[in-house]
């Protein structure tokens, strides 16, 4: 009965997680006058200094995270705690009433040892919210307020450390469909794709897919990821001699002879229509020469000596567009006086035929500039691989994600590369191999350059060379880290020892023992008579190291004695390098942990910041962000285009890529988390800008771009992609944006809607008139719906100045809109700036606690308990004394207790 009574009243609240030694104070400041709303960004940096004084963490001390021995209760509950609820909690949650069938003078007050703990949380997020007492009794006093609260947070906190101590828990799992690759990747130094067929993974109830409760392994998954591993390690392997490459090599000048005889075509035409009347011949092909001197607005060769134009043709049928490859590598022309010209937006094909191979790289070399000089406008250029086979067959995508940005002036063009694995090219033409080249289908492929400039800056090209496959040395360093030089080659069971000896250990994330040694070298001994020769049965004994759990789960499977139980070192290596590369330690955390110095606390820290600085943590903040602030549901948008034409995949990318970039500026720049609330700058690339309405921002890479006092936007709130996803592709949708604020800026989730919810009616002539907020309020006056929503909905109206793609609006169906709200506890939310200001001023600690148990859930790789709750509030207390910046909070976590222990 009493748990169906506590699942009723967590329906009743919304279960608000602040810092358990903020509380007191937090709840205080619920009850100070009103304050006007800011407008602009300058006010909103005072909000941020303002909610920063109010912080009880900043007055915290710190109390050490160790295994406890507590006597409790601490306060003389009896007589300081009991009259409290006695005097306003009783007369409605006592013996003669039991609103939501919940009676507090029942429960037990001992938060260590008792059973009702949850009951507890529940009451001090219910006080410290002002949603207890109801509007409709006497507040409690500030003074008994606060007093309550401070009894709780303590008691709490020690129950938390109790628990701690007495938890058995492990972060056992295995490596997510990332963390495989990733660690593929650096094992074997090679940017290839090793885990593309493998399903995506589930999210848990966090939002994070590396939580230990839904990663283990079926026996058919151990099948399948052994094959993904023997075929890492063939493409990282080579067998034989070099294969010879092919090369194309394309002049613009070649390229334009067919469209510049086919002008020439068109002026003898012209000579033969008019050969009557010499002075209309002439002064039609001065005409067409005039014409064929103009500057076209798509793609098109010039001719730099006479200025003569020809737009840059391409069609499938035939095959004749399709260059004829070459045994030798072509000569680069050292001076040339044709260019092809690609205008933002636009492209240039180059056809190759049907010779590409399947396996090696493919490199693209490309000479280019500028045609107009500039250092504002500063063109980038993107390739992609693609071919039609034809009218309805067709394929092209991007084959590297970065674009190369094109500085080079026109009177000094330079060359740009680009270094593609082939086995990473898809889709691939399926006609290659069965049709011949010209007939259709045809079986013939292309590359194509793309300007991905949004406004100005053209590219010219003069040369493009493509080799395939291309190895600048034979065998590849990837076969060389695996069979490496060695004095036992000869031997080859010396030589396999050797080489188990250096590989296991690097995949294993740990030293190895010399029976695991032995066990495979037997594995060798019973495969070598089924193999080829001694580099396939390598490939084989190498694929069954990666297919093994050893190297496939993290940590090891026994779980802690106590919840104070220290990781070994190497397991410390694997977790700080899971936490911030989404891979394997290096060789260096690898001698660290081997000699017993990474736990040192200066060591850690150092590590810390070497790998926070290195590329790879690139990696932290794009997984990270994305399961935190779940950005999947992006992937997934549906625009309605009629609605929203200008809506297209650049900005889509755009919105994407948005809050990582912003991250991992803060973190690179070591920034205050704060800035996730609001900041007077952004990160942004020239086509998100030109969606906010910002000017002189230039270019496809993303910029900080300092943000003028009247910019609605700034921090993670007014960010399009996620205004975006949470709406419904035709318009605005508050439920959804409220929900997502508190489940993942707050780590408030609401509960569940209860069953029989009723529906909005909009075939209701009186209700489809009405706006969408009027729509939601006429929905709350439902008795059934008024308990969730009032909690929910006015996070979300404060956001609907923003549609449904994130664009500022002040009309909506020409009506002036209205983002004005008030809390469940008569709090006003006027707009975007007044959502800021009161999370600024009155919901800091709350935010930040809620970032810290995030990151610290990600790190740990594990949902958090309540034994962890200390932790989160000392690591938080720590970060915020300590200016509240996202590179020392990285610190912090990993040298706290918490990510140290089992």
């Amino acid at each position: 009965m009493k748990n169906d009574a506590l699942r009723l009243f967590r329906k009743l609240l919304c279960r608000w997680r602040p810092g358990l030694a903020g509380l007191a104070l937090i709840a205080a400041s619920l009850d100070t006058s009103r304050a006007s709303t800011p407008t602009t960004v300058n006010e909103l940096q005072a909000s941020k200094m303002a909610g920063r004084a109010n912080s009880s963490y900043l007055n915290q001390a710190s109390r050490p995270i160790q295994s406890p021995q507590i006597e409790s209760p601490r306060v003389d509950f009896q007589h300081q705690i009991k009259p409290l609820f006695e005097s306003n909690c009783i007369r409605c949650h006592g013996p003669d009433k039991q609103k939501g069938s919940f009676r507090i003078d029942t429960l037990d007050p001992d938060l260590v040892h008792g059973e009702d703990v949850n009951w507890w949380l529940d009451i001090v997020s219910a006080v410290s919210n002002g949603e207890m007492p109801p509007e409709d009794e006497p507040p409690m006093p500030s003074d008994q307020r606060a007093k309550l609260i401070d009894w709780l947070t303590t008691e709490i906190h020690l129950a938390s450390l109790q628990r701690r101590s007495e938890e058995k828990h492990t972060s056992f799992r295995r490596m997510t469909r990332y963390e495989f690759n990733y660690a593929l990747q650096d094992l074997l130094e090679l940017p290839y794709n090793f885990a593309g067929d493998l399903p995506p993974e589930a999210n848990s109830e966090d939002g994070f897919q590396n939580s230990s409760e839904l990663l283990h392994l079926t026996s058919v998954q151990f099948a399948t990821y052994h094959e993904l591993s023997r075929q890492a390690l063939l493409a990282a392997t080579v067998n034989g001699d070099q294969p010879r490459p092919i090369y194309w090599g394309v002049t613009m000048k070649g390229a334009s002879e067919k469209e510049f005889r086919r002008q020439e075509r068109q002026l003898d035409d012209v000579r033969k229509r008019f050969k009557d009347d010499p002075d209309r011949v002439a002064r039609e092909v001065a005409r067409r020469k005039a014409r064929f001197r103009s500057h076209p607005k798509n793609s098109h060769y010039k001719n730099l000596t006479t200025g003569q134009t020809a737009r840059a043709s391409w069609g499938y049928g035939g095959a004749r567009y399709a260059w004829d490859f070459s045994r030798e590598r072509p000569e680069v022309p050292e001076t040339y006086d044709h260019v092809a010209i690609i205008p933002p937006q636009d492209r240039l094909i180059v056809e190759l035929g049907d010779q590409v191979p399947e396996e090696g790289w493919l490199r693209v070399r490309v000479r280019a500039s500028q045609v107009t000089p500039s250092t504002t406008h500063v063109p980038s250029l993107r390739l992609e691989f693609g071919w039609q086979a034809s009218n309805n067959s067709a394929a092209s995508m991007p084959i590297e994600q970065e674009d190369r940005v094109i500085t080079a002036r026109p009177d000094a063009p330079a060359f740009y590369q680009w270094d593609v694995p082939l086995r990473d090219v898809y889709p691939r033409n399926s006609f290659r191999g069965i049709n011949k080249m010209g007939v259709t289908p045809s079986p013939s492929e292309f590359i194509k350059f793309v300007n991905n400039s949004v406004s100005e800056g053209a590219i010219q090209i003069d040369y493009v060379e493509v080799t395939a496959p291309a190895f600048d040395e034979w065998p590849p360093a990837s076969h060389r880290k695996i069979f490496f030089d060695d004095s036992r080659e000869s031997d080859e069971v010396g030589y396999a020892t050797d080489i188990l000896n250096r590989f296991m250990p690097k995949a294993w994330r740990r030293s190895v023992s010399q029976n695991e040694i032995q066990a495979k070298l037997k594995l060798f001994a019973r495969m070598r008579p089924l193999c080829d020769d001694f580099q396939d049965t390598m490939v084989e004994v190498l694929a069954t190291v990666l297919a093994s759990p050893h190297f496939l789960y993290l940590t090891r499977a026994d779980a802690a004695e106590d919840g104070f139980a220290q990781l070994s070192e190497e397991e410390l290596a694997t977790r700080l390098a899971m936490f911030l590369w989404s891979s394997n330690p290096d060789d260096e955390l690898r001698m660290l942990a081997a000699s017993n110095r990474l736990s040192d606390p200066h060591v850690l820290i150092q590590q810390t910041k070497r790998m926070l600085a290195d590329p790879r943590s690139q990696r932290l903040s794009k997984h990270f962000v994305r399961q935190w602030l779940g950005l999947q549901l992006l992937d997934y948008l549906k625009v309605d285009r009629k609605f929203f034409n200008r809506f297209d995949r650049s900005l889509q990318q755009a919105m994407q890529d948005e809050p990582i970039a912003f991250f991992q500026h803060a973190l690179q720049e070591n920034q205050s988390i704060l800035d996730f609330l609001h900041a007077d700058y952004a990160l942004l690339n020239e086509r998100l800008a030109d969606h906010y309405g910002i000017d002189n921002v230039y270019g496809n890479q993303f910029q900080r771009v300092a943000l003028n006092s009247e910019t609605q936007r700034g921090g993670l709130l007014t960010q399009a992609g996620l205004l975006a996803m949470n709406s419904d592709g035709k318009d605005s949708h508050p439920l959804k944006r409220g929900i997502w604020i508190l489940e993942r800026l707050l780590n408030d989730p609401p509960p569940p809607p209860p069953a029989a919810v009723p529906e909005v009616d909009l075939t209701d002539p009186e209700i489809a008139k009405l706006t969408l907020k009027e729509r939601m309020e006429d929905h709350r006056n439902d008795a059934a719906c008024r308990s969730c929503h009032v909690k929910i909905d006015p996070w979300g109206i404060a956001l609907e100045n923003f549609d449904a793609v994130g664009r500022w609006r002040d009309e909506i169906n020409d009506k002036p809109v209205d983002a004005k709200s008030l809390l469940f506890n008569n709090q006003p939310l006027n707009g975007i700036n007044g959502l800021k200001s009161f999370l600024l001023t009155h919901r800091q600690d709350q935010f930040c606690r809620a970032l810290v148990h995030k990151l610290s859930t990600y790190a740990l790789g594990r949902p958090l308990t309540f034994g962890d709750r200390a932790s989160i509030d000392e690591i938080t207390a720590a970060s915020r004394q300590n200016g509240d910046r996202l590179g020392d909070l990285i610190s912090l976590i990993v040298t706290s207790k918490l990510f140290q222990t089992k």
